[in-house]
C-alpha cells in the first residue's frame, strides 16, 4: 500500500492549509460546475471535498494550490485519476462515467 503524500508526510501541512483557503475561497465544483453545499457533510455524496486536478498518480503535485480545487465527492469519486480532455470541457476519460442526475438529498435506497 502506498502513502498518500497529501494525507501523510512532508505535504500534509500545506495541503491543508491549501485546502482551508479553497474552502474560504471557492463555491463551485470544478469538475461539473455546479455550486457546493458547505451544509451537506461527509459522508453524503454532494459533500465538499478538494480535487487533484491533475492525479497524484499521474504526476500532479500533492499539495500545490494550483492543482487542487474545489469539488462534490461524488464528482471526484467519478473523476478518480483520469485526466480531463481539457479544463473547460468536464467530461472525463474513461469508462467509469456516473450519472449525475440523482437528487441525493431525497434519495433512498430500496
Amino acid at each position: 500500500m502506498s502513502i498518500r503524500l497529501d494525507k501523510q508526510g512532508g505535504h500534509r501541512g500545506v495541503y491543508e492549509k491549501n485546502k482551508r483557503i479553497i474552502f474560504k475561497t471557492q463555491n463551485t465544483c470544478g469538475i461539473c460546475g455546479k455550486p457546493v453545499d458547505f451544509s451537506i457533510k461527509t459522508p453524503e455524496p454532494l459533500s465538499a471535498v478538494i480535487d487533484h486536478i491533475i492525479p497524484i498518480s499521474k504526476g500532479g503535485h500533492p499539495s500545490d494550490i494550483d492543482n487542487l480545487q474545489l469539488a462534490h465527492w461524488t464528482c471526484n469519486r467519478t473523476k478518480s485519476d483520469k485526466l480531463f480532455k481539457t479544463p473547460q470541457e468536464p467530461q472525463v476519460i474513461g469508462n467509469r462515467n456516473l450519472p449525475q442526475t440523482i437528487d441525493w438529498k431525497i434519495y433512498k435506497s430500496d
